[in-house]
C-alpha cells in the first residue's frame, strides 16, 4: 500500500460542502452517486474536488478523502462554517439546475419591504405562531395574482446545471389555504415533484412528493402579489423563497435566501405564466 503524501495545505480551509463530498468519496461513493445524493451535477462535484485538491495540495481526490478519513477530519470540522466564514453548509441541498455563489446580500433591496422583513427573520423566529390579523384574512380571501401555473426561464441557468424545466402552480383553497405543486424535470429527463397545502400563517406543514431535500413548508402572504415560502428538512430551515408577480401579471420573480444567509447567482430567477 502506498503512503499518502503529506498535505501542503490545511484541511481547515475546506468548506463544509467539500468535506461532505470527500466524506462520501471515502465511504465508497463515485462522483456520479455523490452528484445524485446531493442533487448536483457531476461537473459541479468534480469542480469541488478540484478546489479541495488545490487548497490542500493533494495529488488525488481519493487520496485526500482517505487521509481526511484516517484523521477523523469529519468529526473535528462539524462547524467549519463558523470558523472560516466561507463554507457551504452540506445541510443546504441544491436544487438541480441551480448553482449559487456568495456575496449577493445586496439583492435584498429588490424585495418588497414587507417581504424583506419576513424573509430575513423567517429563519430566526418561531414558525409556530399563527398570524390571525384581519389584514391577513382579508388579503388571503381575495384571489392573488400569484394563482396560476408558471414555468421557469431555464436559459438563465448555467448550462452544466440546467434542468429541462421547472414548473410551479399556486392555487387558493377557501381563502387562507394555498396548494403548491412544484415539478422539476432534470437534465436526464427525471421528473421530481413536491405538493403541499398550507395556510399563510407561517406554520410548517408536510410536503409530499419526491424531493428528498425538504419535508415541510410554511407560507406568508405579506402583499397581494408576494408569497414568502420557507422550506425545511428535519425541522431545520433550508431556504426562504420570495415570489413576486410583475404588474402585468405575466411574469414572476423568485429570490432565494439560503438558511446561512447566502444569496443566489443568478440573483433572481424568472417564471412566465403558462396558465
Amino acid at each position: 500500500m502506498s503512503i499518502p503524501k503529506p498535505l501542503t495545505g490545511s484541511p481547515a480551509t475546506l468548506s463544509n460542502t467539500e468535506l461532505e463530498i470527500l466524506r462520501l468519496l471515502a465511504s465508497g461513493h463515485t462522483t456520479k452517486s455523490i452528484a445524485a445524493s446531493l442533487g448536483r451535477s457531476e461537473t459541479a462535484i468534480n469542480e469541488r474536488l478540484r478546489v479541495a485538491r488545490r487548497k490542500t495540495g493533494a495529488s488525488s481526490s481519493r487520496e485526500l478523502a482517505r487521509l481526511l478519513d484516517a484523521q477523523k477530519i469529519w468529526d473535528e470540522n462539524i462547524d467549519l462554517s463558523r470558523r472560516d466564514g466561507s463554507a457551504d453548509s452540506p445541510a443546504r441541498p441544491r436544487n438541480p439546475g441551480f448553482e449559487w455563489t456568495k456575496g449577493q446580500i445586496a439583492m435584498l433591496i429588490l424585495l418588497p419591504a414587507a417581504a424583506l422583513g419576513l424573509a430575513v427573520t423567517a429563519n430566526t423566529v418561531t414558525q409556530h405562531q399563527p398570524a390571525t390579523t384581519q389584514s391577513h384574512a382579508a388579503m388571503s380571501a381575495a384571489t392573488s395574482p400569484l394563482v396560476g401555473r408558471w414555468a421557469l426561464d431555464v436559459a438563465r441557468i448555467p448550462a452544466d446545471e440546467r434542468p429541462q424545466g421547472v414548473k410551479i402552480a399556486f392555487a387558493q383553497v377557501g381563502g387562507e389555504q394555498w396548494t403548491t405543486r412544484v415539478e422539476i424535470t432534470d437534465a436526464d429527463g427525471t421528473v421530481r415533484h413536491a405538493d403541499s397545502t398550507a395556510k399563510v400563517d407561517g406554520v410548517p406543514v408536510p410536503v409530499s412528493g419526491t424531493m428528498a431535500f425538504i419535508d415541510t413548508v410554511s407560507l406568508r402572504h405579506p402583499a397581494a402579489d408576494t408569497l414568502v415560502m420557507t422550506l425545511s428538512k428535519n425541522g431545520a430551515p433550508v431556504s426562504t423563497r420570495v415570489y413576486t408577480v410583475a404588474k402585468d401579471g405575466k411574469s414572476m420573480t423568485e429570490t432565494i435566501i439560503w438558511a446561512n444567509g447566502e444569496m443566489p447567482e443568478p440573483k433572481t430567477t424568472t417564471f412566465t405564466r403558462i396558465g
